[in-house]
């Protein structure tokens, strides 16, 4: 890759940003529950996270479009009820290093699979809002992660070239949506994605701690 220097970090939300194992997983397993589908573990939830809804529980399950479609629809319901604000935490060193990314004058975005309301929820929960500068949700593109669309929008919005940009994410499909748009990219270990994962994927670079950023921008 011919590398220039970062001007633009790309961020996923859930399990980079945002610990939302607890939540997300308990929300798709109350969805399979309510609508008398086929129970999945925990650990089968976290495998689909970083997924658009729909996909999400097809291929958790197999349904059609249609009852993928209600699954989306009732997680969305549920996760409302069970997200009670202080819920959901930040990761260590997340502030600290967002502070010193922006005082290096590198612009912030987070692009993820959440909607954009619930984005811009957490960013108003937690302290994000004067760090994070665009913020792309799912409901802002066509075609979501792996797809590049959502960094290629980001991209548009600021004229960077796609290697003055990094995209960090915790999962595969965070690092194949980097490397499919030309960017850089960093996976993290600490969130849903397996090291093996995000290694499989063609990960740039890896970090054990959100700090460790700093030392690659």
């Amino acid at each position: 890759m011919n590398q220039k220097i970062i001007k633009l970090v790309v961020l996923d939300f859930d399990g980079t940003l945002g610990n939302t194992y607890e939540i997300i997983t308990k929300t798709m397993m109350k969805t399979l529950s309510t609508l008398n589908l086929e129970s999945r573990t925990a650990e089968q939830c976290s495998k689909m996270i970083g997924l658009p809804l729909k996909q999400c529980f097809k291929e958790l399950v197999d349904i059609s479009d249609e009852i993928a479609e209600k699954c989306a629809e009732t997680y969305r319901e549920l996760f409302e009820e069970l997200n009670k604000k202080g819920l959901v935490k930040l990761f260590p060193h997340v502030i600290e290093t967002l502070q010193e990314i922006k005082a290096r004058k590198i612009k912030i975005a987070i692009a993820s699979s959440r909607n954009r309301s619930s984005l811009l929820r957490y960013a108003e929960d937690l302290n994000l809002k004067g760090l994070v500068d665009y913020i792309v949700g799912a409901d802002d593109v066509e075609q979501a992660k792996p797809n590049p669309e959502p960094v290629d929008k980001i991209l548009d919005f600021y004229s960077f070239a796609p290697n003055e940009s990094m995209v960090v994410g915790d999962t595969k499909y965070d690092v194949l949506m980097g490397k499919n748009a030309g960017s850089c990219t960093c996976g993290v270990t600490y969130g849903n994605g397996t090291l093996d994962e995000l290694l499989e994927a063609g990960s740039d670079f890896i970090i054990d701690d959100f700090e460790g950023l700093l030392g690659l921008l």
